[in-house]
Order: structure tokens, then sequence, then C-alpha cells
């Protein structure tokens, strides 16, 4: 019986350290990589050199948009470079809505001719 009680102990304890390190802790869940829509048509050109892989990227909802109802603007130091593509945006944007907090990042830079090919990023929902 001593065994069983010390066995049990040490598991709450470790239960209790798991906990704690769970508060204390943010996780994030990846749920999309996307390349960036529009890049040719706002800052991207001007800030290319300055843009680095794993550099923090702002998500803002355009829901009065008027070509897409769904739109989510994406942001790198308050500088519009484009948007998550229209085919990928409908569920991010609902967890935008209903108060979700999401985040994003660079995660490939390309020298590219095709505009939708220089920028990937990654969006992350915090559990």
């Amino acid at each position: 019986m001593f065994s069983f009680l010390r066995c049990a102990l040490f598991v709450t304890a470790v239960l209790a350290s798991a906990q704690l390190h769970a508060q204390n802790s943010e996780i994030r869940m990846l749920v999309q990589s996307s390349p960036l829509a529009g890049f040719q048509y706002y800052q991207g050109e001007q800030l290319w050199e300055e843009i680095k892989v794993g550099d923090p990227l702002t998500l803002a909802r355009e829901p009065e948009n008027a070509h897409d109802s769904y739109a989510v603007r994406v942001e790198w130091r308050g500088q519009k470079l484009g948007y998550v593509p229209r085919r990928e945006n409908q569920a991010v944007a609902q967890h935008m809505d209903r108060g979700g907090n999401v985040e994003a990042r660079v995660s490939k830079l390309r020298q590219h001719r095709n505009p939708w090919q220089r920028i990937e990023f990654e969006v992350f929902v915090k559990l």
C-alpha cells in the first residue's frame, strides 16, 4: 500500500506540474501556410530587402471589403503587404470574427518572377 500511495502522489505531482506549465505557456497551433496574395499591388516590393523569415505579421479583418467579405489583410510593421488568398481565408476570417486569437509569421522568401511565389506565411491560432 505504501508503494501505491507514493506512486499516486508522484503522478499527482507530475500532473500538477504539467498543468502549471500549460497555464504559464502559450500553445499555438499551425492552421495554415499560404502564399501572400497581392504582393505586387501593395508595399511588398518596397519592403522586400527588410523582411526576414520568421518576422511576425499582423492579420486584420476587412469584412466590408467590396471584393471579398472574408478578406484578411496581411501587414508587416504596419505596412500592408497583401491578403490571405481568397480561396483560403474563410476559416481564418470566421475564427477572427468569433474573437479568436491568431498570429502569423513569414515562413519563406523567394526571388521569383511570379509575385504569388515571393512570400509565404504561416497562420497560427492560440489555444
